[in-house]
């Protein structure tokens, strides 16, 4: 739960700040289920670990793809502007 913070919300801000909260979770079980999906279905799979692209096929080969500069990290809370 969000501790102190969901004494002062209303039911409807909480249940979204609980979403939210549950959001990173879930969304990593998503992605992990559909690529052990694809590659059972026999498809191949694009990654990013590190900065590395990497091609994964259904046999367990693994195929580095390209460099690309490692993720941003942003600190939570950090709003971001869309133009």
């Amino acid at each position: 739960m969000l501790g102190d913070q969901s004494t002062c919300m209303s039911q409807p801000e909480q249940s979204i700040a609980e979403l939210e909260e549950a959001f990173p979770t879930l969304s990593g079980m998503a992605f992990g289920k559909a690529q052990r999906e694809a590659l059972a279905a026999g498809q191949e799979v694009l990654v990013s670990e590190n900065g590395i692209i990497y091609r994964l096929t259904p046999d367990g080969g693994r195929t580095e793809l390209k460099r690309i500069e490692p993720p941003t990290h942003v600190p939570m809370g950090t709003k971001r502007t869309i133009r």
